[in-house]
């Protein structure tokens, strides 16, 4: 079987220790978390975590298990990648030796259509959203001019109204 990257949902009880019990699960298990994200949801007192994980489906039918034994969980579900909206956003600290460079790295970040969202003297900060092909994309673009620091938030994703 091949492993592959899979999006999960989960809505959970917001409460205190319930991240950690959920990480702690996937540790135990041995099972890798490439990313996760957790907010509110449109219920009171219910956050929805979203995580990708990769594995076989044999992996992904393991964490589904777990993850629906922990008390605290409400519901888990698979997204289907092909009827989602997945995004993920990026602040990316680059650095800007002179005014040609600051105005290249602004013409990209507007072909991306990214922010800037802060301007030093020698650096400015871009944040950019997108699934995360764009932001790999412009990741590896900004390489070359040196990225000072980098912050992605993982994927976030919503399955599609059905029409």
């Amino acid at each position: 079987m091949m492993e592959e990257s899979h999006i999960l949902t989960a809505l959970v009880e917001d409460r205190p220790g319930v991240m950690q019990r959920v990480s702690g699960l996937f540790r135990k298990r041995n099972f890798n978390i490439d990313s996760i994200s957790v907010g509110h949801s449109e219920k009171k007192g219910v956050s929805r975590m979203t995580l990708t994980v990769t594995g076989d489906d044999k992996v992904l039918e393991q964490v589904i298990k777990q993850l629906n034994k922990l008390v605290e969980v409400i519901k888990v579900s698979k997204i289907d990648k092909s009827d989602c909206v997945a995004r993920e956003l990026a602040l990316v600290k680059v650095v800007t030796k002179s005014e040609n460079i600051r105005a290249e790295i602004v013409q990209y970040a507007n072909i991306f259509r990214g922010r800037i969202v802060d301007v030093r003297k020698d650096s400015l900060i871009v944040e950019i959203t997108g699934d995360s092909a764009k932001i790999d994309a412009f990741e590896k673009l900004m390489e070359s001019y040196g990225i000072k620091e980098l912050a992605r938030t993982g994927i976030t994703a919503m399955t599609r109204s059905s029409k």
